[in-house]
């Protein structure tokens, strides 16, 4: 990693779920470390154990085994506001995590509010103009939004508070093939403006390849091989399952020192920014699920 400071330090973590007196170990003695503005990626099919390695990170899952550390200090449990204001997630699904009885002026001021930061309708714009959105979606639901839209603010969510580490969980698998592209655009756009640190979790190693600097295979919880993006363009895998992956991403990887185009049909902000009117049977489903609330519990 050359000069780079390490901002995550993961070492022999194992994270083991239990339930009805099964134990299932979901990630088994995983290490890897981060440098500072570094993008790191975490492939591997579905049940590798890759997403369960951000949620250790973030406190939402078990940590049987192993540390982990940011900035060299070990994370304290619980996380704390410390902990927020330097690390944040984007989730996959952009539709459940956002609230969807909150506007999108509640979700991005609540982080404000909690750490106590002022000047919110000015930092709130600001942060709806630099995922691409206009402002006037501050009083828009969730489901006034497209997926792509949905997902800008959870990414707008994610930095208001400025962290230096963004941990992101597949966050195209949900979208379109257009809209991902333009998702991925912004991340890059955001890391390179912003000098952000990536932690980042796909199932597509295409993916991964556009984004990231280095990668980790995993599977059944456990590290099979750790790639750079050279060795990546080269083929140069050394295990089976790592060549299998790049087998099933090949027709859209590199083809001859060039990355295959992720560019957008359409400019950064483009179509996904236009207003969009609900459908009239989101609108039914909203008046459906409101209904079912008593407005006076909180």
């Amino acid at each position: 990693m050359g000069e780079l400071m390490a901002l995550i330090e993961v070492e022999n973590l194992s994270v083991t779920f239990s339930a009805n007196s099964r134990q299932v170990r979901a990630v088994e003695n995983v290490s890897l470390t981060v440098g500072e503005r570094e993008s790191f990626g975490l492939v591997g099919e579905s049940g590798s154990g890759k997403s369960t390695i951000l949620r250790a990170i973030c406190g939402l899952a078990p940590i049987s085994e192993g540390s982990i550390r940011i900035k060299g200090e070990p994370v304290k449990t619980p996380r704390g506001k410390a902990f927020s204001a330097l690390v944040q997630m984007v989730f996959q699904d952009p539709y459940a995590s956002l609230h969807p009885r909150h506007t999108i002026d509640r979700t991005l001021s609540e982080p404000l509010a909690i750490h106590g930061i002022p000047d919110t309708d000015k930092r709130v714009m600001a942060a709806l103009t630099d995922v691409g959105l206009p402002t006037s979606f501050r009083f828009r639901y969730p489901h006034q939004l497209s997926g792509g839209q949905r997902q800008r603010v959870a990414i707008a969510r994610a930095l208001m508070l400025k962290p230096a580490i963004l941990l992101l969980d597949e966050p195209t698998s949900a979208l379109d093939a257009s809209v991902q592209a333009e998702t991925l655009n912004l991340l890059s756009r955001l890391r390179d403006e912003r000098g952000l640190t990536f932690l980042m979790v796909s199932h597509d190693l295409a993916v991964i390849d556009h984004m990231c600097d280095r990668i980790l295979v995993m599977q059944n919880g456990r590290a099979v091989e750790e790639l750079s993006r050279e060795t990546l363009a080269s083929a140069q895998m050394t295990t089976e399952y790592a060549r299998s992956l790049f087998t099933a991403s090949a027709d859209r990887m590199l083809e001859g020192g060039t990355p295959h185009s992720f560019a957008p049909e359409y400019p950064e902000g483009g179509r996904e920014s236009e207003t969009l009117d609900p459908h009239p049977r989101q609108v039914r489903a909203q008046d459906r699920f409101e209904a079912d609330f008593n407005p006076t519990q909180p």
